[in-house]
């Protein structure tokens, strides 16, 4: 009777983690490329078309499931009240995966509840769960198919899940590259069950996109590797390193580029996952697949000079996973071992995770959205043109055609700069005419000026001090602590100004 209260216990701490940071919800915190995927999902809704603007097909979201995923809530909740039950769906999944996690790797159920709460409430864990990008679904995916596939071995999970994996994000293949290869050192065999959900995988994502979209790779790989594409030396590569890493590999993002923090976490990450695998334990097999991973991800994707901070969630995750366990096992002053690393490390993450997500949920929520509402209620014509980058809460809220600067959502961006990279946005702008233009700099000064002030107007100016204030004297310290957002000038075709 007492083993199946404790088999309960992780379970409620599920339950009760999941509760804890709906709280942030609150915050209103959601990420740019969330509304990007969530536009699509409505755009399949209202068109029956996978894309952004009517019906042009375009792989504008990097995640297929996600956009299905998104597409049922739209569905079921509708387009107003959709949010918030995805946003609890994700955190549910999320948390789900961490309890599977446990499983591979403690034994003790108290230990369990333990980790589950406090890896659920370190910053990528809190950002995964709440700020509505696909890697809820991922990870709980990801730790299911070595939960169900490696742990208890059923050959329909070796097959499943690296399709599910691969149509949330193709890049994906790294961790499953990984999960094979440690397979294959550890236990000397092939599982060929793992190579056909491996092969199917692929071969499901590449078909869909080409006799979808007429592409093998996603539209946003190729539209991101365009536009930021340059040539750097050895020297430059080195300097971007170090100026990147300390923001990407650890948890905890500084505006300086020396970031001495993330090396202190990192060597204890690394210290404690040998002394783990030093130990006899069957865990080490899970502990070597995390591990190696979160290390290849880091890597290959800085290399890659991959800025979004969400490409990072998971591996920072996984390489800290051997510090909760190295403490939560501890048999000498282990109360001692754990209040440090709360008092020290989990404590102040969480702090810093709450300032942040309440001065960017009202730099997101409060100051951008309310560019897309304005245009909202400026324009009623649906099928006008707005030139502007990124692609996420103002074209989700003003609801109007988009032309976004990468060429994520429209296509012939990319031919202009394939062009002319220097010109390419001008050439946009005499090519497709928009209605509106929205920036960050004064277009009526610069070389191009005269063109701008002959056939656009200064409609409205956007400026984030202006949000910075609130009748709570907290929020509004938070929100001045860490000014989130950039100013934005609007502007409109000076023929159809009204």
């Amino acid at each position: 009777m007492s083993e199946i209260k404790n088999n309960k216990i992780p379970i409620y701490a599920v339950l009760f983690t999941v509760a804890f940071k709906l709280l942030f919800l609150l915050t209103h915190y959601i990420q740019e490329d969330a509304f990007i995927t969530w536009r699509v999902a409505q755009n399949l809704l209202d068109y029956g078309v996978i894309g952004f603007n009517g019906n042009e097909k375009i792989s504008a979201s990097t995640t297929h499931l996600y956009v299905f995923v998104s597409y049922l809530f739209n569905l079921i909740f509708g387009k107003e009240n959709f949010i918030e039950p995805l946003l609890i769906f994700n955190s549910v999944l999320f948390t789900i995966g961490s309890l599977l996690l446990s499983h591979l790797l403690l034994k003790n159920a108290w230990n369990k509840a333990i980790f589950i709460f406090l890896i659920g409430i370190l910053p990528p864990s809190i950002k995964i769960s709440i700020l509505g990008m696909e890697y809820g679904i991922l990870f709980f995916l990801e730790m299911a198919l070595l939960y169900y596939g490696f742990k208890k071995e059923k050959k329909w999970a070796l097959i499943l899940f690296p399709i599910l994996i691969l149509f949330t994000r193709i890049d994906t293949v790294i961790f499953l590259g990984i999960v094979f290869l440690v397979d294959i050192f550890w236990n000397k065999k092939i599982r060929w069950s793992y190579i056909l959900g491996g092969i199917l995988g692929v071969g499901i994502v590449v078909a869909f996109n080409w006799f979808y979209f007429g592409e093998i790779i996603n539209n946003t790989i190729t539209a991101k590797k365009l536009r930021y594409e340059s040539n750097f030396t050895l020297a430059q590569n080195l300097e971007y390193f170090n100026q990147s890493y300390g923001n990407f590999w650890g948890m905890l993002k500084l505006p300086a580029d020396f970031n001495p923090f993330t090396i202190l976490v990192l060597i204890f990450e690394l210290v404690c996952f040998i002394f783990l695998i030093r130990q006899k334990d069957k865990r080490n097999y899970f502990l070597w697949m995390i591990f190696i991973f979160g290390w290849a991800k880091q890597v290959i994707f800085i290399s890659q000079r991959s800025l979004f901070d969400w490409y990072y969630w998971v591996p920072q995750l996984l390489l800290f996973v051997p510090v909760l366990i190295f403490v939560l096992e501890q048999k000498a002053k282990r109360n001692l071992w754990l209040f440090l690393l709360l008092v020290f490390y989990i404590i102040p993450m969480f702090v810093f995770q709450t300032v942040h997500s309440i001065a960017t949920g009202n730099g997101e929520w409060n100051y951008r959205r309310t560019i897309g509402l304005f245009l909202n209620q400026y324009e009623k014509d649906k099928n006008q043109w707005i030139l502007l980058e990124p692609a996420g809460y103002v074209p989700y809220f003003s609801e109007l055609k988009t032309i976004d600067e990468v060429g994520l959502v429209d296509k012939e961006v990319q031919t202009e700069i394939e062009k002319d990279k220097t010109n390419y946005w001008i050439n946009t702008v005499k090519n497709r005419k928009p209605k509106y233009l929205l920036t960050y700099d004064d277009i009526f000064k610069g070389k191009d000026a005269e063109h701008y002030k002959e056939h656009y107007k200064l409609l409205k100016e956007f400026r984030v001090k202006d949000h910075l204030k609130s009748d709570n004297k907290v929020l509004e310290r938070i929100y001045n602590l860490k000014p989130s957002g950039t100013d934005y000038n609007l502007y409109v075709r000076v023929k159809d100004v009204k």
